[in-house]
Protein backbone atom coordinates (compact mmCIF):
# COMPACT_ATOMS: atom_id res chain seq x y z
CA UNK A 1 0.00 0.00 0.00
CA UNK A 2 2.18 2.65 -0.96
CA UNK A 3 2.86 4.84 2.18
CA UNK A 4 3.06 1.29 4.18
CA UNK A 5 3.52 2.79 7.91
CA UNK A 6 1.99 5.53 7.87
CA UNK A 7 -2.15 4.27 8.02
CA UNK A 8 -3.40 3.87 11.06
CA UNK A 9 -7.01 4.32 10.45
CA UNK A 10 -9.99 1.89 9.73
CA UNK A 11 -8.96 2.49 6.03
CA UNK A 12 -5.14 1.59 6.87
CA UNK A 13 -3.03 -0.70 6.23
CA UNK A 14 -4.04 -4.75 5.51
CA UNK A 15 -1.99 -7.33 6.34
CA UNK A 16 -1.04 -8.79 2.97
CA UNK A 17 -1.45 -6.36 1.17
CA UNK A 18 1.36 -4.38 2.35
CA UNK A 19 3.74 -7.21 1.70
CA UNK A 20 2.13 -7.44 -2.07
CA UNK A 21 2.39 -3.63 -2.14
CA UNK A 22 5.59 -3.01 -1.26
CA UNK A 23 7.55 -5.90 -2.34
CA UNK A 24 6.64 -4.17 -5.36
CA UNK A 25 8.49 -0.99 -4.49
CA UNK A 26 11.34 -3.61 -3.64
CA UNK A 27 10.88 -2.75 -0.08
CA UNK A 28 10.94 -6.54 1.47
CA UNK A 29 14.13 -8.25 -0.55
CA UNK A 30 16.92 -7.08 0.38
CA UNK A 31 16.30 -6.52 4.26
CA UNK A 32 14.69 -9.78 4.32
CA UNK A 33 17.60 -11.28 2.88
CA UNK A 34 19.34 -9.43 5.88
CA UNK A 35 17.22 -11.14 8.64
CA UNK A 36 17.07 -14.22 7.14
CA UNK A 37 21.34 -14.83 6.87
CA UNK A 38 21.28 -13.70 10.78
CA UNK A 39 18.80 -15.87 11.18
CA UNK A 40 20.63 -18.52 9.10
CA UNK A 41 23.94 -17.95 11.43
CA UNK A 42 22.29 -17.49 14.72
CA UNK A 43 23.22 -20.16 17.11
CA UNK A 44 20.95 -18.18 19.71
CA UNK A 45 20.27 -18.67 23.35
CA UNK A 46 16.15 -19.05 23.37
CA UNK A 47 16.35 -22.75 23.79
CA UNK A 48 17.60 -22.91 27.15
CA UNK A 49 14.73 -21.14 29.09
CA UNK A 50 11.84 -22.93 27.34
CA UNK A 51 8.55 -23.14 29.81
CA UNK A 52 8.16 -26.50 31.36
CA UNK A 53 5.06 -28.64 29.88
CA UNK A 54 2.22 -28.71 31.81
CA UNK A 55 -0.02 -31.11 32.34
CA UNK A 56 -2.32 -32.12 29.57
CA UNK A 57 -5.98 -32.43 30.23
CA UNK A 58 -9.43 -32.34 28.34
CA UNK A 59 -9.45 -28.41 29.41
CA UNK A 60 -5.52 -28.20 28.01
CA UNK A 61 -5.33 -30.69 25.63
CA UNK A 62 -1.41 -29.03 24.68
CA UNK A 63 -0.23 -29.31 27.88
CA UNK A 64 0.15 -25.24 28.47
CA UNK A 65 2.26 -24.47 31.21
CA UNK A 66 -0.82 -22.59 33.43
CA UNK A 67 1.53 -20.60 35.11
CA UNK A 68 4.27 -19.56 31.94
CA UNK A 69 3.84 -16.38 30.12
CA UNK A 70 2.93 -15.98 26.71
CA UNK A 71 3.96 -13.66 24.26
CA UNK A 72 2.04 -12.85 21.41
CA UNK A 73 2.83 -10.16 18.39
CA UNK A 74 0.08 -8.65 16.13
CA UNK A 75 0.34 -7.20 12.69
CA UNK A 76 -1.21 -3.84 12.78
CA UNK A 77 -3.10 -3.95 9.53
CA UNK A 78 -6.57 -3.38 8.07
CA UNK A 79 -7.76 -6.09 10.29
CA UNK A 80 -7.11 -3.87 13.57
CA UNK A 81 -6.52 -5.36 17.05
CA UNK A 82 -9.76 -5.57 18.66
CA UNK A 83 -10.15 -9.35 17.71
CA UNK A 84 -7.11 -10.42 18.65
CA UNK A 85 -7.23 -8.45 21.97
CA UNK A 86 -10.42 -10.31 22.33
CA UNK A 87 -8.77 -13.73 22.07
CA UNK A 88 -6.28 -13.15 24.33
CA UNK A 89 -8.48 -12.03 27.16
CA UNK A 90 -9.87 -15.12 26.95
CA UNK A 91 -6.42 -16.84 27.48
CA UNK A 92 -5.94 -14.85 30.11
CA UNK A 93 -9.61 -16.23 31.36
CA UNK A 94 -8.20 -19.68 31.37
CA UNK A 95 -4.69 -19.37 32.48
CA UNK A 96 -5.11 -16.63 35.55
CA UNK A 97 -1.72 -17.02 36.98
CA UNK A 98 -0.10 -16.50 33.36
CA UNK A 99 1.08 -12.84 32.10
CA UNK A 100 0.55 -12.59 28.75
CA UNK A 101 2.27 -9.81 26.71
CA UNK A 102 0.45 -8.77 23.76
CA UNK A 103 1.55 -6.16 21.34
CA UNK A 104 0.98 -4.91 18.13
CA UNK A 105 3.17 -3.22 15.01
CA UNK A 106 3.39 -2.44 11.22
CA UNK A 107 7.21 -3.03 11.04
CA UNK A 108 7.34 -7.18 12.14
CA UNK A 109 10.67 -7.95 10.34
CA UNK A 110 12.81 -5.40 11.99
CA UNK A 111 11.17 -5.74 15.40
CA UNK A 112 11.78 -9.47 15.60
CA UNK A 113 15.00 -9.45 13.65
CA UNK A 114 16.83 -9.01 16.71
CA UNK A 115 14.49 -11.44 18.81
CA UNK A 116 15.34 -14.34 16.61
CA UNK A 117 18.92 -13.20 16.08
CA UNK A 118 18.85 -14.01 19.72
CA UNK A 119 17.02 -16.91 19.44
CA UNK A 120 14.41 -15.15 21.72
CA UNK A 121 11.26 -14.55 19.80
CA UNK A 122 8.05 -13.93 20.64
CA UNK A 123 5.41 -17.28 21.50
CA UNK A 124 2.71 -16.21 18.36
CA UNK A 125 3.16 -14.05 15.48
CA UNK A 126 1.13 -12.66 13.06
CA UNK A 127 3.96 -12.38 10.24
CA UNK A 128 2.29 -9.78 7.74
CA UNK A 129 2.51 -6.59 6.38
CA UNK A 130 4.98 -4.95 4.19
CA UNK A 131 7.79 -6.21 6.55
CA UNK A 132 6.81 -10.44 6.56
CA UNK A 133 9.54 -12.78 7.04
CA UNK A 134 10.07 -15.25 4.65
CA UNK A 135 8.29 -18.25 6.19
CA UNK A 136 10.27 -20.48 3.38
CA UNK A 137 13.62 -19.49 4.47
CA UNK A 138 12.67 -19.18 8.19
CA UNK A 139 11.49 -23.19 8.12
CA UNK A 140 14.26 -24.05 6.31
CA UNK A 141 16.80 -22.63 8.95
CA UNK A 142 14.53 -24.29 11.62
CA UNK A 143 13.06 -21.40 13.02
CA UNK A 144 9.35 -22.78 13.09
CA UNK A 145 7.52 -24.82 14.83
CA UNK A 146 5.43 -28.04 13.42
CA UNK A 147 1.36 -26.79 13.93
CA UNK A 148 0.56 -30.37 13.74
CA UNK A 149 0.11 -30.53 17.20
CA UNK A 150 -2.42 -27.98 16.79
CA UNK A 151 -4.21 -29.17 14.06
CA UNK A 152 -4.40 -32.55 16.00
CA UNK A 153 -5.64 -31.03 19.26
CA UNK A 154 -9.82 -31.37 20.06
CA UNK A 155 -10.78 -28.10 18.38
CA UNK A 156 -12.33 -25.94 21.60
CA UNK A 157 -16.00 -26.05 20.99
CA UNK A 158 -15.97 -29.80 20.14
CA UNK A 159 -13.41 -32.36 21.76
CA UNK A 160 -14.89 -35.25 19.37
CA UNK A 161 -13.14 -32.88 16.53
CA UNK A 162 -9.59 -31.93 15.73
CA UNK A 163 -9.00 -28.57 15.32
CA UNK A 164 -7.86 -29.72 11.60
CA UNK A 165 -11.59 -30.86 10.77
CA UNK A 166 -12.86 -27.54 11.47
CA UNK A 167 -10.85 -25.48 8.95
CA UNK A 168 -12.00 -24.11 5.38
CA UNK A 169 -11.04 -26.56 2.83
CA UNK A 170 -7.08 -25.55 1.35
CA UNK A 171 -5.52 -24.00 4.94
CA UNK A 172 -3.74 -26.92 5.85
CA UNK A 173 -2.56 -27.43 2.77
CA UNK A 174 -1.28 -23.53 2.50
CA UNK A 175 0.55 -23.91 5.73
CA UNK A 176 2.42 -26.95 4.46
CA UNK A 177 5.84 -25.44 2.74
CA UNK A 178 7.75 -28.75 1.51
CA UNK A 179 6.62 -31.94 3.19
CA UNK A 180 4.46 -32.86 5.63
CA UNK A 181 5.08 -30.45 8.77
CA UNK A 182 2.91 -27.58 8.94
CA UNK A 183 4.51 -24.71 9.63
CA UNK A 184 1.78 -21.33 9.19
CA UNK A 185 -1.97 -21.69 10.47
CA UNK A 186 -3.55 -18.52 8.07
CA UNK A 187 -6.14 -17.55 10.45
CA UNK A 188 -8.16 -14.97 7.79
CA UNK A 189 -9.85 -15.96 4.53
CA UNK A 190 -9.98 -14.02 1.76
CA UNK A 191 -12.18 -14.23 -1.27
CA UNK A 192 -10.52 -12.39 -4.32
CA UNK A 193 -12.39 -10.98 -7.27
CA UNK A 194 -14.33 -8.13 -8.73
CA UNK A 195 -16.09 -5.80 -7.03
CA UNK A 196 -18.81 -3.59 -7.79
CA UNK A 197 -21.94 -1.91 -6.73
CA UNK A 198 -24.86 -3.83 -7.63
CA UNK A 199 -26.92 -0.53 -7.71
CA UNK A 200 -24.14 0.80 -10.34
CA UNK A 201 -25.41 -2.06 -12.45
CA UNK A 202 -29.00 -1.59 -11.97
CA UNK A 203 -28.86 2.34 -12.53
CA UNK A 204 -27.27 0.73 -15.99
CA UNK A 205 -29.61 -2.09 -16.64
CA UNK A 206 -27.44 -4.29 -16.56
CA UNK A 207 -26.13 -7.72 -14.39
CA UNK A 208 -23.14 -9.01 -14.22
CA UNK A 209 -21.33 -10.04 -17.34
CA UNK A 210 -20.49 -13.45 -17.54
CA UNK A 211 -18.43 -13.22 -20.35
CA UNK A 212 -15.95 -10.85 -22.38
CA UNK A 213 -18.58 -9.70 -24.98
CA UNK A 214 -20.80 -9.02 -22.08
CA UNK A 215 -18.26 -7.17 -20.06
CA UNK A 216 -17.00 -5.30 -23.07
CA UNK A 217 -20.85 -4.34 -23.78
CA UNK A 218 -21.41 -3.34 -20.23
CA UNK A 219 -18.53 -1.20 -20.49
CA UNK A 220 -19.30 0.67 -23.22
CA UNK A 221 -22.64 0.99 -21.77
CA UNK A 222 -21.30 2.77 -18.87
CA UNK A 223 -19.06 5.35 -20.42
CA UNK A 224 -22.16 6.58 -21.85
CA UNK A 225 -22.64 7.42 -19.00
CA UNK A 226 -19.66 8.89 -18.31
CA UNK A 227 -18.55 5.78 -16.08
CA UNK A 228 -15.22 3.81 -16.94
CA UNK A 229 -15.58 0.35 -16.40
CA UNK A 230 -12.44 -0.39 -14.58
CA UNK A 231 -10.00 1.14 -12.21
CA UNK A 232 -7.01 -0.85 -10.16
CA UNK A 233 -4.23 0.21 -8.24
CA UNK A 234 -2.03 1.50 -10.79
CA UNK A 235 1.06 1.67 -8.86
CA UNK A 236 0.77 -1.65 -7.00
CA UNK A 237 -0.62 -3.90 -10.31
CA UNK A 238 -0.88 -7.01 -8.64
CA UNK A 239 -4.12 -6.31 -7.25
CA UNK A 240 -4.63 -7.22 -11.06
CA UNK A 241 -3.97 -11.30 -10.67
CA UNK A 242 -6.87 -11.21 -8.32
CA UNK A 243 -9.18 -11.22 -10.89
CA UNK A 244 -6.74 -12.02 -14.21
CA UNK A 245 -5.60 -15.33 -12.64
CA UNK A 246 -8.43 -17.12 -11.46
CA UNK A 247 -9.76 -16.05 -15.06
CA UNK A 248 -6.66 -17.65 -16.65
CA UNK A 249 -7.67 -20.98 -14.97
CA UNK A 250 -11.06 -20.54 -15.75
CA UNK A 251 -10.44 -20.21 -19.59
CA UNK A 252 -7.32 -22.80 -19.54
CA UNK A 253 -7.99 -25.26 -16.79
CA UNK A 254 -6.74 -25.47 -13.16
CA UNK A 255 -3.70 -27.07 -14.38
CA UNK A 256 -1.90 -23.62 -16.17
CA UNK A 257 -2.24 -22.68 -12.98
CA UNK A 258 -0.45 -25.07 -11.62
CA UNK A 259 2.52 -24.98 -13.95
CA UNK A 260 2.72 -21.51 -13.69
CA UNK A 261 3.20 -21.51 -9.64
CA UNK A 262 5.76 -24.66 -10.75
CA UNK A 263 8.04 -22.33 -12.84
CA UNK A 264 7.06 -24.58 -15.54
CA UNK A 265 9.07 -23.88 -19.21
CA UNK A 266 6.63 -21.67 -21.10
CA UNK A 267 3.66 -22.09 -18.77
CA UNK A 268 3.35 -18.92 -19.32
CA UNK A 269 3.25 -19.31 -23.48
CA UNK A 270 -0.27 -21.26 -22.64
CA UNK A 271 -3.23 -19.94 -24.76
CA UNK A 272 -5.29 -19.31 -22.08
CA UNK A 273 -2.88 -16.52 -20.67
CA UNK A 274 -2.60 -14.60 -23.69
CA UNK A 275 -6.42 -14.91 -24.36
CA UNK A 276 -6.94 -13.46 -20.94
CA UNK A 277 -4.02 -10.90 -21.56
CA UNK A 278 -5.54 -9.78 -24.72
CA UNK A 279 -9.06 -9.41 -23.04
CA UNK A 280 -7.49 -7.44 -20.23
CA UNK A 281 -5.29 -5.06 -22.84
CA UNK A 282 -8.68 -4.62 -24.90
CA UNK A 283 -9.93 -2.47 -21.80
CA UNK A 284 -6.80 -0.27 -21.82
CA UNK A 285 -7.13 -0.27 -25.84
CA UNK A 286 -10.88 0.33 -25.98
CA UNK A 287 -10.54 3.47 -23.49
CA UNK A 288 -12.63 1.72 -20.31
CA UNK A 289 -10.26 1.95 -17.61
CA UNK A 290 -10.44 4.91 -15.76
CA UNK A 291 -7.94 7.71 -17.12
CA UNK A 292 -5.29 8.23 -14.64
CA UNK A 293 -5.52 4.69 -13.33
CA UNK A 294 -1.73 3.92 -13.69
CA UNK A 295 -0.88 6.59 -11.17
CA UNK A 296 -3.36 5.71 -8.92
CA UNK A 297 -2.53 3.81 -5.32
CA UNK A 298 -5.23 0.98 -3.70
CA UNK A 299 -7.00 4.08 -1.25
CA UNK A 300 -6.73 6.14 -4.42
CA UNK A 301 -8.50 3.64 -6.80
CA UNK A 302 -10.82 2.43 -3.80
CA UNK A 303 -12.41 5.55 -4.01
CA UNK A 304 -12.39 6.91 -7.34
CA UNK A 305 -14.72 3.39 -7.57
CA UNK A 306 -16.33 3.84 -3.98
CA UNK A 307 -17.69 7.50 -5.74
CA UNK A 308 -19.38 5.49 -8.77
CA UNK A 309 -16.16 6.73 -11.56
CA UNK A 310 -15.72 3.07 -12.45
CA UNK A 311 -17.96 -0.05 -11.83
CA UNK A 312 -15.60 -2.74 -11.25
CA UNK A 313 -11.94 -3.23 -9.30
CA UNK A 314 -10.16 -6.28 -8.47
CA UNK A 315 -9.49 -6.83 -5.29
CA UNK A 316 -9.89 -9.08 -1.57
CA UNK A 317 -12.20 -9.20 0.33
CA UNK A 318 -10.81 -6.81 3.03
CA UNK A 319 -12.20 -4.30 0.56
CA UNK A 320 -15.58 -3.43 2.26
CA UNK A 321 -13.22 -2.83 5.92
CA UNK A 322 -10.43 -0.83 4.18
CA UNK A 323 -12.85 0.88 2.37
CA UNK A 324 -16.05 1.52 4.47
CA UNK A 325 -15.17 5.26 5.25
CA UNK A 326 -15.86 5.89 1.85
CA UNK A 327 -17.98 3.47 0.30
CA UNK A 328 -21.72 5.23 0.36
CA UNK A 329 -24.98 3.91 1.82
CA UNK A 330 -26.74 2.38 -0.37
CA UNK A 331 -23.75 1.06 -2.67
CA UNK A 332 -24.71 -2.41 -2.19
CA UNK A 333 -21.41 -3.87 -2.19
CA UNK A 334 -20.80 -7.71 -4.07
CA UNK A 335 -17.88 -9.75 -5.80
CA UNK A 336 -18.14 -11.54 -8.29
CA UNK A 337 -16.06 -14.65 -10.01
CA UNK A 338 -14.07 -13.26 -13.07
CA UNK A 339 -16.08 -12.85 -16.22
CA UNK A 340 -14.65 -15.75 -18.60
CA UNK A 341 -14.17 -15.37 -22.45
CA UNK A 342 -17.25 -17.49 -23.46
CA UNK A 343 -18.86 -21.10 -23.69
CA UNK A 344 -15.47 -23.15 -24.69
CA UNK A 345 -13.67 -22.07 -21.08
CA UNK A 346 -12.62 -25.12 -19.31
CA UNK A 347 -14.33 -24.22 -15.79
CA UNK A 348 -17.73 -23.06 -15.48
CA UNK A 349 -18.94 -19.44 -14.36
CA UNK A 350 -18.45 -18.63 -10.53
CA UNK A 351 -15.07 -20.28 -10.50
CA UNK A 352 -13.18 -18.01 -8.31
CA UNK A 353 -9.72 -17.31 -6.10
CA UNK A 354 -10.13 -17.81 -2.54
CA UNK A 355 -7.79 -18.38 0.30
CA UNK A 356 -6.04 -18.14 3.27
CA UNK A 357 -4.19 -15.00 4.75
CA UNK A 358 -3.25 -13.25 7.87
CA UNK A 359 -0.24 -15.95 8.29
CA UNK A 360 0.22 -17.04 12.14
CA UNK A 361 3.29 -18.74 13.45
CA UNK A 362 4.93 -20.02 16.38
CA UNK A 363 8.87 -20.10 16.23
CA UNK A 364 10.53 -23.00 16.61
CA UNK A 365 12.80 -21.13 20.14
CA UNK A 366 9.76 -19.67 21.77
CA UNK A 367 9.49 -20.11 25.25
CA UNK A 368 6.04 -21.07 25.70
CA UNK A 369 5.33 -22.87 21.93
CA UNK A 370 2.86 -24.62 23.70
CA UNK A 371 0.79 -21.54 24.95
CA UNK A 372 1.15 -19.87 21.20
CA UNK A 373 -0.90 -22.94 19.60
CA UNK A 374 -3.11 -22.50 22.65
CA UNK A 375 -3.89 -19.03 21.82
CA UNK A 376 -4.65 -20.17 18.36
CA UNK A 377 -6.95 -22.77 19.33
CA UNK A 378 -9.00 -20.28 21.15
CA UNK A 379 -8.94 -17.78 18.19
CA UNK A 380 -10.48 -20.91 16.14
CA UNK A 381 -13.47 -21.49 17.98
CA UNK A 382 -16.69 -20.46 16.98
CA UNK A 383 -16.96 -17.62 19.10
CA UNK A 384 -13.71 -15.96 18.50
CA UNK A 385 -14.39 -16.65 14.85
CA UNK A 386 -17.89 -14.40 14.68
CA UNK A 387 -16.31 -11.53 16.76
CA UNK A 388 -13.40 -11.42 14.05
CA UNK A 389 -16.07 -11.60 11.13
CA UNK A 390 -18.26 -9.54 12.85
CA UNK A 391 -15.83 -7.04 14.02
CA UNK A 392 -13.48 -6.68 10.56
CA UNK A 393 -16.24 -7.91 8.00
CA UNK A 394 -14.19 -11.35 6.56
CA UNK A 395 -14.46 -15.06 7.29
CA UNK A 396 -11.53 -17.11 8.91
CA UNK A 397 -10.26 -20.26 8.39
CA UNK A 398 -12.83 -21.58 10.67
CA UNK A 399 -15.37 -23.37 8.77
CA UNK A 400 -18.32 -21.51 9.72
CA UNK A 401 -18.67 -18.43 12.01
CA UNK A 402 -21.40 -16.58 10.01
CA UNK A 403 -24.83 -17.96 11.83
CA UNK A 404 -26.32 -15.97 13.93
CA UNK A 405 -24.38 -12.56 12.44
CA UNK A 406 -25.86 -9.65 10.30
CA UNK A 407 -23.39 -10.26 7.46
CA UNK A 408 -22.56 -6.92 5.69
CA UNK A 409 -23.62 -6.88 2.10
CA UNK A 410 -19.31 -7.67 0.90
CA UNK A 411 -19.56 -10.41 2.98
CA UNK A 412 -22.72 -12.00 2.49
CA UNK A 413 -21.77 -11.79 -1.29
CA UNK A 414 -18.45 -13.06 -0.79
CA UNK A 415 -20.19 -16.36 0.65
CA UNK A 416 -22.76 -16.91 -1.66
CA UNK A 417 -19.90 -16.46 -4.38
CA UNK A 418 -17.75 -19.45 -2.21
CA UNK A 419 -20.87 -21.20 -2.54
CA UNK A 420 -21.32 -20.86 -6.00
CA UNK A 421 -18.23 -22.01 -6.70
CA UNK A 422 -18.39 -24.67 -4.95
CA UNK A 423 -15.47 -27.01 -5.66
CA UNK A 424 -14.15 -24.37 -8.26
CA UNK A 425 -12.49 -22.49 -6.47
CA UNK A 426 -8.53 -21.69 -7.36
CA UNK A 427 -5.79 -21.22 -4.90
CA UNK A 428 -2.52 -19.94 -6.81
CA UNK A 429 0.57 -19.78 -5.27
CA UNK A 430 3.23 -17.34 -6.64
CA UNK A 431 2.14 -14.26 -4.13
CA UNK A 432 3.40 -16.74 -1.22
CA UNK A 433 6.03 -18.59 -2.65
CA UNK A 434 7.51 -16.17 -4.69
CA UNK A 435 7.17 -12.90 -3.36
CA UNK A 436 9.51 -10.88 -6.01
CA UNK A 437 8.53 -12.52 -8.90
CA UNK A 438 4.80 -12.16 -8.26
CA UNK A 439 4.67 -8.51 -7.29
CA UNK A 440 7.83 -6.80 -8.81
CA UNK A 441 8.25 -8.63 -11.91
CA UNK A 442 4.66 -9.92 -13.32
CA UNK A 443 2.92 -7.48 -10.78
CA UNK A 444 4.43 -4.50 -11.70
CA UNK A 445 7.10 -4.95 -14.74
CA UNK A 446 4.90 -7.46 -17.11
CA UNK A 447 0.95 -6.65 -15.99
CA UNK A 448 1.34 -3.35 -14.88
CA UNK A 449 3.09 -2.13 -18.21
CA UNK A 450 0.78 -4.06 -20.73
CA UNK A 451 -2.18 -2.23 -18.60
CA UNK A 452 -0.65 1.25 -18.82
CA UNK A 453 0.03 0.46 -22.50
CA UNK A 454 3.60 0.49 -22.68
CA UNK A 455 3.65 -3.21 -23.36
CA UNK A 456 1.37 -5.58 -25.66
CA UNK A 457 0.02 -8.69 -24.31
CA UNK A 458 2.49 -10.37 -26.58
CA UNK A 459 5.88 -8.41 -25.31
CA UNK A 460 4.07 -9.13 -21.79
CA UNK A 461 4.00 -12.77 -21.78
CA UNK A 462 7.46 -12.90 -23.32
CA UNK A 463 8.91 -10.56 -20.46
CA UNK A 464 6.92 -12.72 -17.93
CA UNK A 465 8.25 -16.07 -19.15
CA UNK A 466 11.57 -14.47 -19.00
CA UNK A 467 11.34 -13.52 -15.18
CA UNK A 468 9.83 -16.76 -14.70
CA UNK A 469 12.61 -18.83 -16.28
CA UNK A 470 15.06 -17.11 -14.19
CA UNK A 471 13.31 -17.35 -10.94
CA UNK A 472 13.34 -20.83 -11.57
CA UNK A 473 17.56 -21.16 -12.37
CA UNK A 474 17.45 -19.47 -9.24
CA UNK A 475 19.54 -22.00 -7.07
CA UNK A 476 19.24 -19.09 -3.90
CA UNK A 477 15.51 -19.52 -3.96
CA UNK A 478 13.81 -22.00 -2.44
CA UNK A 479 11.47 -23.97 -4.84
CA UNK A 480 8.49 -25.34 -4.49
CA UNK A 481 5.75 -27.41 -6.65
CA UNK A 482 2.36 -28.46 -6.41
CA UNK A 483 2.09 -31.85 -5.11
Amino acid sequence: MGSTSEHHDSAGVDRRDLIRRSAALGLISVPAMGFLSACASSGGGGGQNKAEEGEKTAKNPLGVNETAPMEFVLFDGGFGKEYAEDAVRIYEKNFPQAKVEFSATQKVQSTLQPRFNQGTPPDLIDNSGAEQMDMGVLSGKNQLADLTPLLDAPSYDDPAKKVRDTLRPGIVEMGRLDGDPVWIMYYAYTVYGVWYSRKALDALDAAYPETWDEMLAVCAKARKKGIAGWTYAGKYPYYLPFSLYPMIGKVGGHEVLDAIDNLEPNAWKHPAVKTCLDAYYELYRKGYVLKGTPGLDHIQSQTAWARGKALFIPNGSWVENESANVIPAGFDLAVSAPTGIDSSDKMPFGTLWASGGEPFIVPAKAKNAAGGMEQLRIMLSEASSKNFTAKVKSLTAYNGGTDGITLTPGLKSGVAALEKAGRNVLNPRLQDWYVQLQKEKIGVSGIGEMMAGRLTPAEAVKKIQAFADETAKDTSIKHYKHR
